[in-house]
């Protein structure tokens, strides 16, 4: 520091820790389910996708979009389950990855972003306080029912990621915006 200068402190963030966040919702009628774990490895998607097996058990086909992450592919259940009950559990999903960079078309997106202004906007001390705000506050959206009223369409999504059709084949530069 030097004579006449203003005294400067730096700060220094500790960092306690990390954790994951899976959780699904159904857009149309506001069902969600969310689990919190320490780690985030094939192991923890596992164990949400048999979660939303059971929860969905009269479903012959469950349907989730996901972004692409290393974890999120049925490779994860053939490492944790044996393989007659990771090839039933595999049959069960369709996974639907949105491309790179364009998580936001993912609407469970939409829904961490509420969880992010409604709870995670402060540091919370523990995995075991941060689990039981995040699931209270998924549990309470999901009683109320809230919804997610999704407007982008199919032509939008084409006119506004046409750059990426057309990379995989020319012939899509007729969904060029006008």
């Amino acid at each position: 520091m030097r004579k006449g200068e203003i005294a400067k402190q730096h700060y220094e963030y500790e960092k306690l820790g990390s954790c994951t966040l899976l959780a699904a919702i159904e857009p149309l009628t506001g069902r969600r389910l969310g689990q919190v774990y320490a780690q985030r490895t094939k192991r923890e998607f596992t164990l949400f996708c048999l979660s939303l097996a059971t929860l969905y058990a009269e479903a012959t086909k469950i349907r989730l979009v996901l972004d692409n992450l290393n974890t999120h592919n049925a490779s994860s259940f053939y490492q944790h389950l044996e393989a007659e009950q990771a090839y039933a559990l595999s049959e069960r999903f369709e996974f639907i990855y949105t491309p790179k960079g364009a998580s936001w078309l993912n609407m469970i997106e939409c829904e961490f972003s509420s969880i992010a202004r409604q709870c995670l906007e402060r540091r919370i001390a523990t995995i075991e306080q941060l689990s039981s705000e995040v699931l209270a506050l998924l549990e309470e959206r999901s009683a109320k029912a809230i919804k997610i009223n999704w407007q982008f369409s199919i032509g939008a999504a084409r006119s506004k990621l046409n750059s990426h059709y057309t990379r995989v084949n020319a012939v899509n530069q007729k969904y060029k915006e006008t």
